[in-house]
């Protein structure tokens, strides 16, 4: 994984989410949490892992609808911040933060009914390998979002300190069959890239995302997203 050491100091796990999802940033909140629940939904009693959970934005999310969730990540300073988050959320399930390895998950097969992992794929080094331990450990669903290749983030991906792994249509429809997953349904969104959104305030970033959301419902314009959000089920 890309950024490993980078994830796991202690300043950067306590401004993670005031740098990415503050300002024009709680609009990409919102919609990564959208997403993930039209996805899971109902997700009361359902068993979720998420994979590389960082701070807890939707561990906690899914344990207050309901859901009994494992978040697990490699970083010890972002699990304590999602620790935080739960202590001081009303849940209606059960929270479990874990610290592990996404490529080695310390579970047995068929353990959850759904494996989530947002913010992932694009720092994988191995797509495939990881996609396939999701695959072990989840009896019914996978869901996941990629950065993809044809669209604005491709342009200024270089200059970003990890840099980040961008898919195409057909390379993850690959991923999903050599894994034995088959696609339910895939969303496409941000035509602008999500870096705009974080550096503007509100103000300017919600009629930038009417706009960038009203040339996205034109067909042609699903292979220029930025990102995808993916629903796959075990076969």
């Amino acid at each position: 994984m890309k950024g490993q050491e980078w994830y796991q100091a202690d300043d950067i796990a306590e401004e993670y989410d005031d740098k990415r999802f503050s300002q024009g940033g709680q609009l990409i909140d919102r919609r990564e949490k959208k997403a993930v629940l039209e996805a899971i939904m109902p997700v009361e009693d359902r068993k979720v892992l998420e994979i590389a959970c960082g701070t807890g934005r939707f561990t906690v999310m899914l344990a207050h609808q309901g859901a009994d969730v494992v978040g697990l990540d490699i970083s010890a300073a972002m699990l304590q911040q999602g620790r935080r988050k739960a202590k001081n959320a009303d849940l209606a399930g059960t929270i479990e933060f874990l610290r592990g390895d996404a490529g080695r998950l310390p579970f047995p097969d068929d353990h959850f009914d759904t494996v989530v992992a947002m913010r992932f794929f694009h720092l994988a080094d191995d797509p495939k390998a990881f996609l396939e331990e999701m695959r072990r450990v989840s009896r019914d669903q996978i869901v996941f979002d990629t950065f993809n290749r044809f669209s604005t983030r491709s342009v200024y991906n270089w200059a970003l300190p990890m840099g980040s792994r961008l898919y195409s249509t057909s390379e993850v429809a690959v991923l999903l069959a050599k894994t034995d997953l088959t696609l339910v349904d895939v969303e496409d969104d941000f035509l602008l890239p999500y870096g705009l959104y974080r550096s503007i305030p509100n103000g300017l970033a919600s009629p930038l995302r009417a706009l960038d959301k009203a040339v996205g419902e034109l067909p042609v314009t699903d292979h220029f997203a930025s990102v995808s959000y993916w629903n796959a089920r075990v076969r």
